[in-house]
């Protein structure tokens, strides 16, 4: 009788053990999920951004410093993304946004681009992935924050220390990206 507990009490505590292992496995696929949501999204704006740069180029007095920093921001987030290095990514991103942000307000002293076609659809489709790349991150780094905390509960910590599942670090942009565009500045 007390060998058929024991194996009863074994065999429960291995099945809660598979469970949280199985949660874990979940959990980990999740946080990649919305990663590769992201990427994609990432992906998107990459390849348009060389063609709303070049409309802009073809205006010869656009600002050549605005356009050369959206540049060298979408390299930086393109380097940051093939590495899948957040903390680089979040910081590229804050470059590239206010980058783009500073381009869409200096557009706005040129009529004749504002009025190009091109231009505003490449605007649109931009000001688009934005809002979607917006979207993925809090739905990444919600995933990533059930994650950490499920990898730091008890017992759940025990298994995920065996099998190392590992903490994931959040998408975090700059501050940069938060605040305005400083329109007199642009316009000095």
């Amino acid at each position: 009788m007390a060998i058929s507990i024991f194996f009863g009490i074994v065999a429960i505590l291995l099945i809660y053990c598979i469970s949280l292992y199985n949660n874990l496995v979940n959990i980990k696929h999740a946080v990649a999920r919305a990663w590769a949501n992201i990427d994609v999204l990432l992906k998107q704006r990459h390849d348009e951004l060389p063609k709303l740069v070049e409309v802009c180029r073809q205006y010869q007095q656009f600002e050549q410093t605005t356009l050369q920093n959206v540049i060298e921001a979408r390299s930086r987030v393109h380097a940051a993304r093939e590495s899948q290095d957040v903390g680089a990514l979040g910081r590229a991103e804050g470059a590239l946004r206010s980058g783009l942000g500073s381009l869409f307000a200096v557009a706005e002293a040129y009529p004749e681009l504002k009025a190009n076609e091109n231009f505003m659809q490449l605007q649109n489709r931009i000001s688009s992935l934005e809002n979607g790349i917006s979207d993925r991150r809090e739905f990444y780094n919600d995933s990533v924050n059930i994650n950490n905390v499920q990898i730091e509960v008890f017992p759940a910590s025990i298994i995920a220390s065996m099998f190392g599942f590992g903490e994931k670090p959040l998408l975090e942009f700059s501050s940069a990206e938060k605040t305005d565009v400083d329109l007199k500045q642009l316009f000095a």
